[in-house]
């Protein structure tokens, strides 16, 4: 039997109260004997504003994610016969040592015991005729709170909440919620909104607290190359693509979880295409230039090295890949992005609405040292391909207008409001109103075919899809056919992997 320590504002054993559903899941799923099944709910429609519910049946728990962050803010206790709960070395319930034999929540008389008075709680009648006339007792602690089956016939204003719960009109309590806040009436309408206390980074058993790096808590994207990484507790990090070393990341952010070398090309064949009034210049509006397409697939389809050998082999063999293989990806799983390392390349221009001093950019690194040129942001989105190879990480662009007419453009908004407000931005980068058409098409991608994540980058229609089909295929429910279909859309500096259900899978920076 399961037993697992209760906290008060804090969590249930090592389910910690703001922990990120990423690292909640590594957790759960490193235990298959203590946690056999892992059910998770989620609104397909809107999987970011919705939150995220995870159902351990085996362990009758119940647990509540945030959409926007996906940090654990309510652990829900549905069935005290399946895990033991212990409060200051001292049981919730005495579990029968027979199997088979059906267990009784805890009575208000030993909760009383274990945790002393407390104020008047909330008395909630029947909810339906199934409900036997039994309406529900919400008793209150500090992070805590007690649902206890109550008569509705004896219940009376005026009565005090010890002598209700203590008469046989009170039955033992049914379930137990865990949360951060001073009681439960005062939290549950904002349940969802404040930003968690806690840290989102569940303490690794192999690595102290003390060399956990800070966790990011949003990355601002200032074009021009500049990405600001603000942290909880540390000043932030600035990212200058074409700038920032190797030497840098890992002293700022620590190891990567895992290093990819890149090794894939079969986008190349789009590095060519860019606007018309851009062919001579280095810079291309393209996302395609650059080999950015593949760029943006490969980071989020591997999490391990596995290719690393094979790539330095070849690279030993072939003088002309020496330079490729040199590149790689370090993945930062529990930061919830990865960063292209490569050679120095020309950012991204500055966003027109920004101010001239934000377009100043010192890059002193050589042009035969690697350094970071692209970063790839996860969003986690419930129902993606990749789900839950990182963790969610929240991010906002930052166009330097002052006005702020374009309204806010962040990772939570639907990609259609970002397309028109970026659209609207860099209005006159293209030579002419149907060339900005062309490349404002999706790309589709499949990321459900092939035996491994490696192979499963395949073009369907590339960017002459025309409107019409993509209107006809938004139809298509999220879980049906091509469901593992995602499409690529290109601005400056900026590739957003898009869902079917307009949400943004990932962005990747350049």
């Amino acid at each position: 039997m399961l037993t697992l320590q209760v906290n008060p504002n804090k969590g249930l054993g090592f389910l910690a109260l703001g922990s990120s559903l990423h690292e909640i899941l590594i957790r759960l799923k490193a235990q298959p004997d203590n946690y056999p099944n892992i059910d998770i709910s989620y609104a397909p429609a809107n999987p970011l504003s919705a939150p995220v519910i995870l159902n351990l049946p085996a362990n009758g728990l119940r647990l509540r994610f945030d959409g926007f962050e996906q940090t654990l803010r309510l652990i829900e206790v549905l069935d005290f016969h399946r895990i033991q709960l212990n409060y200051n070395n001292a049981e919730f319930v005495k579990l029968p040592e027979s199997r088979g034999a059906t267990t009784a929540g805890p009575t208000f008389r030993h909760i009383y015991h274990m945790m002393g008075p407390t104020f008047p709680g909330e008395y909630l009648p029947p909810v339906s005729p199934s409900s036997k006339g039994l309406g529900s007792y919400i008793l209150s602690y500090p992070g805590i709170a007690f649902s206890f089956p109550l008569q509705s016939s004896a219940w009376k204003p005026e009565l005090d909440h010890v002598s209700l719960l203590s008469s046989s009109a009170a039955l033992p309590a049914k379930s137990l919620t865990v949360y951060v806040g001073s009681s439960w009436q005062d939290i549950r309408d904002n349940l969802l909104k404040p930003s968690p206390p806690s840290p989102r980074l569940v303490p690794s058993p192999h690595r102290s607290k003390d060399h956990r790096p800070d966790e990011i808590e949003l990355v601002r994207i200032q074009g021009n190359g500049k990405l600001e990484m603000m942290r909880r507790s540390s000043p932030s990090l600035q990212i200058l693509l074409g700038g920032t070393t190797p030497q840098d990341l890992v002293m700022e952010l620590g190891p990567p979880d895992a290093i990819y070398y890149k090794n894939d090309h079969r986008l190349s064949i789009h590095r060519t295409r860019r606007p018309s009034h851009q062919q001579s210049q280095p810079y291309s509006a393209s996302p395609t230039s650059e080999d950015n397409l593949t760029d943006t697939d490969q980071s989020s389809t591997h999490s391990n090295a596995d290719n690393s050998d094979d790539e330095s082999d070849a690279a030993k063999m072939i003088k002309d890949n020496f330079c490729s293989s040199s590149e790689c990806f370090y993945n930062y799983f529990h930061h919830g992005f990865d960063i292209f390392m490569s050679y120095p390349t020309n950012p991204s221009p500055p966003f027109p609405t920004s101010t001239p001093g934000d377009q100043d950019c010192v890059r002193t690194s050589g042009k035969d040292h690697l350094v970071a040129t692209k970063v790839i942001l996860h969003g986690n989105v419930p129902g993606s391909y990749p789900f839950n190879r990182y963790r969610r990480i929240r991010w906002v662009i930052d166009t330097g207008d002052a006005t702020d007419k374009h309204g806010t453009l962040d990772s939570e908004s639907p990609f259609a409001a970002l397309s028109q407000q970026l659209q609207q931005i860099w209005k006159g980068t293209y030579g002419s109103d149907s060339e900005e058409i062309s490349f404002q098409r999706g790309m589709v991608l499949n990321r459900g075919w092939g035996d491994s994540p490696g192979d499963s980058c395949e073009l369907l229609g590339g960017w002459e899809e025309s409107a019409d089909a993509a209107k006809k295929e938004s139809n298509i429910g999220v879980d049906g056919p091509g469901s593992g279909n995602t499409k690529l859309f290109g601005f400056p500096g900026l590739v957003f992997e898009v869902l079917k259900n307009d949400a943004v899978s990932s962005l990747t920076v350049y």
